[in-house]
């Protein structure tokens, strides 16, 4: 099988000496292609800060992140943007959609950030629309969408781009 994410012992501290946490103690696991992993555990135990890790949203502070063969705790600027944007999804806890966007806009954000032409954005999102079961809502602003809409709303943004990799944060919250 082949390896997508490999997590080397990896550490993550928060604070500074006179009040330090450790979120994440010397943890380390592989995922193959097209397994499905559930993480789990109480409430503090470092499940969101482990995602937030793999998604580069925070830093490591010891170890190592391997996402298909490429250490993506060394990448910085440029390629730390073009690791999110083609190889990574992610679905919030909060769903973080924009306020002020529709949710086809929300959806179509994820491929207009990656220049797709705007025909095939149209196109594309009008699928996944299909396959979730949220065509009727596309013209709706988050604010007027029920929480599972929402939900499905972030999850399509989060798979429109066929990433390698879809994080989710509590997704069936």
């Amino acid at each position: 099988m082949e390896k997508v994410l490999e997590v080397k012992n990896i550490e993550k501290y928060y604070g500074n000496k006179s009040n330090l946490t450790k979120a994440i103690d010397n943890i380390s696991f592989n995922i193959e292609k097209g397994e499905f992993v559930g993480i789990m555990g109480a409430s503090g135990s470092g499940k969101t800060t482990l995602l937030n890790c793999i998604s580069t949203i925070d830093r490591v502070t010891a170890g190592h992140i391997v996402v298909n063969g490429e250490d993506i705790t060394a990448l910085k600027g440029n390629k730390l943007n073009k690791f999110r944007r083609e190889e990574l999804g992610f679905i919030f806890q909060d769903f973080n959609l924009l306020d002020t966007l529709t949710a086809y806009e929300n959806i179509a954000l994820a491929l207009t950030i990656q220049k797709v032409r705007p025909k095939e954005i149209d196109i594309r999102v009008k699928e996944i629309a299909k396959k979730l079961g949220i065509t009727e809502i596309l013209n709706k602003y988050p604010y007027q969408v029920s929480g599972g809409q929402k939900q499905r709303i972030a999850s399509a943004r989060a798979i429109i781009t066929n990433p390698k990799i879809v994080l989710a944060d509590e997704p069936t919250r």
